[in-house]
């Protein structure tokens, strides 16, 4: 007989507005053996009703909708019963700030889906739905970030002596909300640069770097060919391409193979920072699925910089973070509301000599 447990299917909801597209997704989902498709709904009026009715541990929501949109649909949703949601949106520029919108308002995670396209597009999109259904239906609900104002946490100085060169910041699933909470902590005076890595399709940086932008106190910026990192100012890869950092301060983007199945890729990035700046580099590692960072943060270490890792307490998924630690390679590990502090801790004294 059998000892070992069995594991239990996800059930799925799946919510589309087309015929076409929501046969396909339930199709596909159905043929895995982990996943339990338990109803459809064609807009956000029928599948508030039937998420009520089925109780689904993950549902599928189409952004563009008629009668109820997905974020209509997604804010009433989180208000009366939250769940793990996967949004499928568009690669346009309103479906990328819809996108971040409905991450905001608790999304797990998104897909992309070109506006139009055949059947090999679509099966690529169901593809990554599948994989991003299952980190959601074995992850646990946490807390989103709490607003900056409850942010505010001063730090002891770290027994740990870095020397206050460059910040890399590392992040994926659950990555953008994450991202802003710590990048609102920042100070516009921040006596370092910061690159940040998010994956994100090509489009979606763009519109997050915007809105960090608005949203926090130091400079935010999407990367270009050129562009040239400074003091007080967080540079952000943009979808599809690595960063890399050049001898004269200048960003480099190219599209190599990917690294961890991603690109943009934080290892790429950190490797390119530690080659230049050393052991005055600080590498930060947000909430995020696989190992992305680990080898970028053994080169770290092995230069003798530092290693900041978001707890399991706060990740949305404890991935990228559990790699670091369980490498033996995290400095501090810490919760998110206490990671922008332990930054800025780290930076004190760069800060004073900017000044």
């Amino acid at each position: 007989m059998n000892t070992n447990a069995v594991q239990k299917m996800i059930r799925v909801l799946v919510v589309d507005d087309s015929a076409t597209v929501r046969s396909v997704i339930c199709r596909e989902l159905k043929a895995d053996s982990e996943i339990d498709v338990v109803g459809f709904a064609r807009d956000g009026i029928e599948a508030l009703e039937k998420i009520a009715e089925l109780k689904p541990d993950v549902v599928t929501l189409d952004i563009e909708m008629p009668r109820m949109n997905g974020l209509q649909a997604l804010e009433r949703l989180m208000e009366q019963s939250p769940t793990k949601v996967i949004m499928v949106s568009s690669l346009t520029r309103a479906g990328a700030d819809a996108t971040l919108d409905a991450l905001d308002l608790g999304a797990f995670d998104f897909v992309a889906k070109p506006s139009s396209m055949g059947s090999a597009g679509l099966m690529t999109v169901v593809a990554e739905l599948i994989e991003k259904v299952k980190h959601a239906g074995r992850s646990r609900v946490v807390p989103r970030p709490m607003g900056a104002r409850a942010l505010r946490v001063t730090l002891s100085t770290s027994a740990v002596r870095w020397r206050r060169g460059v910040v890399v910041i590392g992040s994926s699933t659950g990555g953008p909300q994450a991202l802003r909470a710590v990048v609102e902590q920042l100070p516009a005076d921040l006596g370092v640069p910061v690159l940040a890595v998010q994956h994100m399709p090509p489009g979606f940086t763009r519109a997050l770097a915007e809105r960090l932008d608005k949203l926090c106190a130091i400079h935010v910026e999407e990367a270009r060919p050129g562009t040239r990192i400074a003091a007080g100012k967080v540079v952000l890869a943009p979808g599809g391409f690595h960063m890399k950092l050049r001898l004269n301060g200048e960003i480099e983007l190219n599209e190599a193979p990917t690294e961890c199945g991603v690109r943009p890729a934080v290892n790429v990035t950190m490797e390119s920072v530690v080659g230049l700046y050393g052991g005055e580099t600080l590498g930060v590692v947000l909430t995020g699925m696989g190992h992305d960072g680990t080898r970028g943060g053994k080169l770290i270490k092995a230069a003798g910089g530092h290693m900041i890792v978001e707890a399991e307490s706060t990740c949305v998924v404890y991935g990228m973070p559990r790699s670091i630690v369980e490498a033996g390679l995290a400095d501090q590990v810490v919760p998110l509301d206490r990671v922008g502090a332990a930054i800025v801790d780290m930076c004190k004294d760069k800060m004073r000599a900017s000044a």
